[in-house]
Protein backbone atom coordinates (compact mmCIF):
# COMPACT_ATOMS: atom_id res chain seq x y z
CA UNK A 1 0.00 0.00 0.00
CA UNK A 2 2.86 2.36 0.87
CA UNK A 3 4.46 1.64 -2.49
CA UNK A 4 1.18 2.40 -4.26
CA UNK A 5 0.82 5.71 -2.39
CA UNK A 6 4.40 6.61 -3.32
CA UNK A 7 3.71 5.79 -6.97
CA UNK A 8 0.59 7.93 -6.99
CA UNK A 9 2.50 10.79 -5.37
CA UNK A 10 5.26 10.53 -7.95
CA UNK A 11 2.69 10.56 -10.77
CA UNK A 12 1.05 13.64 -9.30
CA UNK A 13 4.40 15.38 -8.97
CA UNK A 14 5.32 14.50 -12.56
CA UNK A 15 1.96 15.76 -13.76
CA UNK A 16 2.39 18.98 -11.81
CA UNK A 17 5.89 19.47 -13.19
CA UNK A 18 4.65 18.85 -16.73
CA UNK A 19 1.82 21.31 -16.19
CA UNK A 20 4.22 23.96 -14.87
CA UNK A 21 6.56 23.38 -17.83
CA UNK A 22 3.68 23.67 -20.30
CA UNK A 23 2.45 26.82 -18.58
CA UNK A 24 5.96 28.30 -18.62
CA UNK A 25 6.34 27.50 -22.34
CA UNK A 26 2.97 29.10 -23.06
CA UNK A 27 3.97 32.20 -21.09
CA UNK A 28 7.00 32.59 -23.36
CA UNK A 29 5.13 31.96 -26.62
CA UNK A 30 4.56 35.15 -28.59
CA UNK A 31 2.21 36.24 -31.35
CA UNK A 32 3.81 37.71 -34.46
CA UNK A 33 1.61 39.68 -36.86
CA UNK A 34 2.91 39.88 -40.40
CA UNK A 35 1.71 40.37 -43.94
CA UNK A 36 0.47 37.61 -46.20
CA UNK A 37 3.32 38.00 -48.68
CA UNK A 38 5.88 37.52 -45.90
CA UNK A 39 4.18 34.33 -44.78
CA UNK A 40 3.66 33.05 -48.32
CA UNK A 41 7.36 33.49 -49.09
CA UNK A 42 8.21 30.63 -46.73
CA UNK A 43 10.73 32.78 -44.83
CA UNK A 44 9.09 32.35 -41.44
CA UNK A 45 8.80 28.59 -41.84
CA UNK A 46 12.58 28.69 -42.23
CA UNK A 47 13.46 31.25 -39.54
CA UNK A 48 11.18 30.39 -36.63
CA UNK A 49 12.47 26.86 -35.95
CA UNK A 50 16.02 28.30 -35.81
CA UNK A 51 14.86 30.90 -33.28
CA UNK A 52 12.91 28.35 -31.23
CA UNK A 53 15.87 25.97 -31.04
CA UNK A 54 18.07 28.79 -29.76
CA UNK A 55 15.69 30.38 -27.25
CA UNK A 56 12.89 27.90 -26.51
CA UNK A 57 10.37 30.59 -27.50
CA UNK A 58 7.53 29.58 -29.80
CA UNK A 59 6.25 32.16 -32.27
CA UNK A 60 2.62 31.95 -33.38
CA UNK A 61 2.09 33.72 -36.69
CA UNK A 62 -1.00 35.59 -37.78
CA UNK A 63 -0.76 36.70 -41.43
CA UNK A 64 -3.02 39.45 -42.76
CA UNK A 65 -2.86 42.37 -45.16
CA UNK A 66 -0.98 45.42 -43.86
CA UNK A 67 -3.95 47.47 -42.64
CA UNK A 68 -5.36 44.47 -40.76
CA UNK A 69 -1.96 43.75 -39.19
CA UNK A 70 -1.83 47.24 -37.70
CA UNK A 71 -5.50 47.28 -36.71
CA UNK A 72 -5.02 44.07 -34.74
CA UNK A 73 -1.87 45.46 -33.14
CA UNK A 74 -3.74 48.63 -32.15
CA UNK A 75 -6.21 46.39 -30.30
CA UNK A 76 -3.39 44.76 -28.35
CA UNK A 77 -3.81 41.37 -30.03
CA UNK A 78 -0.14 40.76 -30.88
CA UNK A 79 3.31 41.05 -29.36
CA UNK A 80 5.48 41.78 -32.39
CA UNK A 81 4.78 43.25 -35.85
CA UNK A 82 6.84 42.46 -38.96
CA UNK A 83 5.73 44.18 -42.16
CA UNK A 84 6.68 46.25 -45.21
CA UNK A 85 4.71 49.49 -45.19
CA UNK A 86 7.15 52.01 -43.70
CA UNK A 87 4.93 55.14 -43.58
CA UNK A 88 2.21 53.20 -41.73
CA UNK A 89 4.83 51.64 -39.43
CA UNK A 90 6.31 55.01 -38.54
CA UNK A 91 2.85 56.39 -37.76
CA UNK A 92 2.21 53.33 -35.59
CA UNK A 93 5.30 54.24 -33.54
CA UNK A 94 4.45 57.95 -33.48
CA UNK A 95 0.98 57.13 -32.13
CA UNK A 96 2.54 55.23 -29.24
CA UNK A 97 1.54 51.71 -30.22
CA UNK A 98 5.21 50.66 -30.44
CA UNK A 99 8.34 52.13 -28.87
CA UNK A 100 10.79 51.61 -31.75
CA UNK A 101 10.85 50.37 -35.31
CA UNK A 102 13.91 48.57 -36.68
CA UNK A 103 14.86 47.92 -40.28
CA UNK A 104 15.27 44.17 -40.73
CA UNK A 105 15.65 43.33 -44.42
CA UNK A 106 14.56 44.30 -47.88
CA UNK A 107 13.72 42.85 -51.21
CA UNK A 108 12.20 44.70 -54.13
CA UNK A 109 9.08 44.97 -56.19
CA UNK A 110 9.03 43.89 -59.80
CA UNK A 111 6.54 44.67 -62.53
CA UNK A 112 5.31 41.43 -64.01
CA UNK A 113 3.72 41.33 -67.44
CA UNK A 114 3.04 39.17 -70.49
CA UNK A 115 6.13 38.11 -72.42
CA UNK A 116 4.49 39.71 -75.46
CA UNK A 117 4.60 43.04 -73.54
CA UNK A 118 1.62 44.77 -75.24
CA UNK A 119 2.39 48.11 -73.58
CA UNK A 120 6.05 48.02 -74.65
CA UNK A 121 7.44 48.63 -71.16
CA UNK A 122 10.20 46.04 -70.83
CA UNK A 123 13.39 47.59 -69.50
CA UNK A 124 11.77 50.98 -68.81
CA UNK A 125 11.73 52.71 -65.44
CA UNK A 126 8.59 52.12 -63.38
CA UNK A 127 7.03 55.57 -63.94
CA UNK A 128 7.42 55.34 -67.72
CA UNK A 129 6.02 51.81 -67.65
CA UNK A 130 2.91 52.75 -65.70
CA UNK A 131 2.26 55.72 -67.98
CA UNK A 132 2.43 53.44 -71.02
CA UNK A 133 0.11 50.86 -69.44
CA UNK A 134 -2.46 53.52 -68.60
CA UNK A 135 -2.19 55.22 -72.01
CA UNK A 136 -2.79 51.95 -73.87
CA UNK A 137 -5.36 50.60 -71.44
CA UNK A 138 -3.34 47.39 -71.15
CA UNK A 139 -4.80 44.94 -68.60
CA UNK A 140 -3.41 45.53 -65.11
CA UNK A 141 -4.23 43.56 -61.96
CA UNK A 142 -4.08 45.40 -58.64
CA UNK A 143 -4.16 43.73 -55.23
CA UNK A 144 -6.85 46.27 -54.30
CA UNK A 145 -6.90 45.00 -50.74
CA UNK A 146 -5.16 47.58 -48.54
CA UNK A 147 -2.00 45.47 -48.35
CA UNK A 148 1.53 46.86 -48.22
CA UNK A 149 1.98 45.91 -51.87
CA UNK A 150 -1.26 47.67 -52.79
CA UNK A 151 -0.10 50.80 -50.95
CA UNK A 152 3.23 50.66 -52.78
CA UNK A 153 1.47 50.34 -56.14
CA UNK A 154 -0.79 53.33 -55.43
CA UNK A 155 2.27 55.38 -54.48
CA UNK A 156 3.93 54.43 -57.78
CA UNK A 157 0.94 55.64 -59.81
CA UNK A 158 1.37 59.00 -58.04
CA UNK A 159 5.08 58.97 -58.92
CA UNK A 160 4.01 58.41 -62.55
CA UNK A 161 1.73 61.47 -62.32
CA UNK A 162 -1.44 59.40 -62.71
CA UNK A 163 -4.57 59.73 -60.56
CA UNK A 164 -5.51 56.08 -60.83
CA UNK A 165 -8.83 56.56 -59.00
CA UNK A 166 -9.96 58.95 -61.75
CA UNK A 167 -8.59 57.23 -64.85
CA UNK A 168 -9.04 53.55 -64.07
CA UNK A 169 -11.35 51.63 -66.36
CA UNK A 170 -12.10 48.05 -67.26
CA UNK A 171 -8.38 47.51 -67.90
CA UNK A 172 -7.63 48.05 -64.17
CA UNK A 173 -8.80 44.93 -62.37
CA UNK A 174 -8.95 44.37 -58.62
CA UNK A 175 -7.96 40.97 -57.25
CA UNK A 176 -9.00 41.77 -53.65
CA UNK A 177 -6.86 38.87 -52.46
CA UNK A 178 -3.28 37.93 -51.61
CA UNK A 179 -0.24 38.17 -53.87
CA UNK A 180 -0.44 34.61 -55.15
CA UNK A 181 -4.06 35.16 -56.20
CA UNK A 182 -3.18 38.46 -57.88
CA UNK A 183 -0.38 36.78 -59.83
CA UNK A 184 -2.72 34.00 -60.85
CA UNK A 185 -5.32 36.56 -61.98
CA UNK A 186 -2.64 38.32 -64.07
CA UNK A 187 -1.63 35.00 -65.62
CA UNK A 188 -5.24 34.24 -66.54
CA UNK A 189 -5.90 37.73 -67.94
CA UNK A 190 -2.47 38.11 -69.60
CA UNK A 191 -2.10 41.29 -67.55
CA UNK A 192 0.54 43.37 -65.79
CA UNK A 193 0.83 43.24 -61.98
CA UNK A 194 3.16 44.62 -59.32
CA UNK A 195 4.65 41.90 -57.12
CA UNK A 196 7.28 41.63 -54.45
CA UNK A 197 10.17 39.58 -55.82
CA UNK A 198 9.84 36.90 -53.15
CA UNK A 199 6.25 36.12 -54.14
CA UNK A 200 7.23 36.03 -57.81
CA UNK A 201 10.09 33.62 -57.16
CA UNK A 202 7.83 31.26 -55.22
CA UNK A 203 4.98 31.51 -57.76
CA UNK A 204 5.02 28.31 -59.79
CA UNK A 205 2.25 28.67 -62.40
CA UNK A 206 3.74 31.59 -64.34
CA UNK A 207 2.27 30.80 -67.72
CA UNK A 208 3.17 33.56 -70.19
CA UNK A 209 4.28 36.04 -67.49
CA UNK A 210 7.77 37.37 -66.88
CA UNK A 211 9.53 40.31 -65.18
CA UNK A 212 9.33 43.36 -67.43
CA UNK A 213 10.56 46.11 -65.07
CA UNK A 214 13.06 45.73 -62.22
CA UNK A 215 15.98 47.51 -60.61
CA UNK A 216 14.37 50.94 -60.26
CA UNK A 217 15.36 52.34 -56.85
CA UNK A 218 11.71 53.31 -56.32
CA UNK A 219 10.88 49.60 -56.22
CA UNK A 220 12.76 48.99 -52.96
CA UNK A 221 10.62 47.01 -50.48
CA UNK A 222 11.83 47.62 -46.92
CA UNK A 223 10.70 45.48 -43.96
CA UNK A 224 10.55 46.64 -40.35
CA UNK A 225 9.95 44.97 -36.98
CA UNK A 226 8.36 46.47 -33.84
CA UNK A 227 7.52 45.27 -30.34
CA UNK A 228 4.03 46.39 -29.32
CA UNK A 229 4.22 49.00 -26.55
CA UNK A 230 4.00 47.24 -23.15
CA UNK A 231 3.07 50.54 -21.49
CA UNK A 232 -0.06 50.72 -23.63
CA UNK A 233 -0.77 46.97 -23.65
CA UNK A 234 0.15 45.29 -20.32
CA UNK A 235 -0.57 41.86 -21.82
CA UNK A 236 2.31 42.22 -24.30
CA UNK A 237 5.01 39.62 -23.61
CA UNK A 238 7.81 42.13 -23.41
CA UNK A 239 10.78 39.89 -22.61
CA UNK A 240 10.25 37.10 -25.17
CA UNK A 241 8.96 39.59 -27.73
CA UNK A 242 12.04 41.77 -27.37
CA UNK A 243 14.20 38.65 -27.53
CA UNK A 244 12.70 37.90 -30.94
CA UNK A 245 13.22 41.47 -32.19
CA UNK A 246 16.80 41.46 -30.93
CA UNK A 247 17.49 38.12 -32.60
CA UNK A 248 16.13 39.27 -35.97
CA UNK A 249 18.45 42.27 -36.04
CA UNK A 250 21.44 40.41 -34.56
CA UNK A 251 24.26 39.07 -36.77
CA UNK A 252 22.89 35.55 -36.25
CA UNK A 253 19.35 36.49 -37.26
CA UNK A 254 20.58 38.54 -40.20
CA UNK A 255 22.70 35.61 -41.41
CA UNK A 256 19.66 33.33 -41.15
CA UNK A 257 17.61 35.73 -43.28
CA UNK A 258 20.37 35.86 -45.90
CA UNK A 259 20.52 32.08 -45.91
CA UNK A 260 16.93 31.58 -46.99
CA UNK A 261 16.76 30.73 -50.69
CA UNK A 262 14.24 29.29 -53.12
CA UNK A 263 15.57 27.52 -56.19
CA UNK A 264 18.99 28.93 -55.36
CA UNK A 265 17.74 32.53 -55.26
CA UNK A 266 18.03 34.70 -52.15
CA UNK A 267 14.64 36.25 -51.38
CA UNK A 268 15.51 38.76 -48.66
CA UNK A 269 18.57 40.90 -47.95
CA UNK A 270 19.31 41.80 -44.32
CA UNK A 271 19.96 45.45 -43.46
CA UNK A 272 19.18 45.85 -39.75
CA UNK A 273 19.51 49.35 -38.34
CA UNK A 274 20.04 48.87 -34.62
CA UNK A 275 19.53 52.55 -33.89
CA UNK A 276 15.78 52.05 -34.29
CA UNK A 277 13.36 54.32 -36.02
Amino acid sequence: MAVRRLSVALLLLCGLAAGVAASSAEDRAIVLATTTSTQESGLLDYLLPIFRDKTGIDVKVTARRADEVLNGARRGEVDVVLMHARPQEEKFVADGFAVKRFDVMYNDYVLIGPKSDPAGVKGKDIATALKAIEAKGAPFVTRGDGSGTHAAELALWIVAGIDIASVKGAWYREAKQGMASALDAARTANAYVLSDRGSWITFKERGDLDIVVEGDKRLLNQYGVMLANPAKFPNVKKEPGQTFVDWLISPEGQAAIAGYKVDGQQLFFPNADKSGG
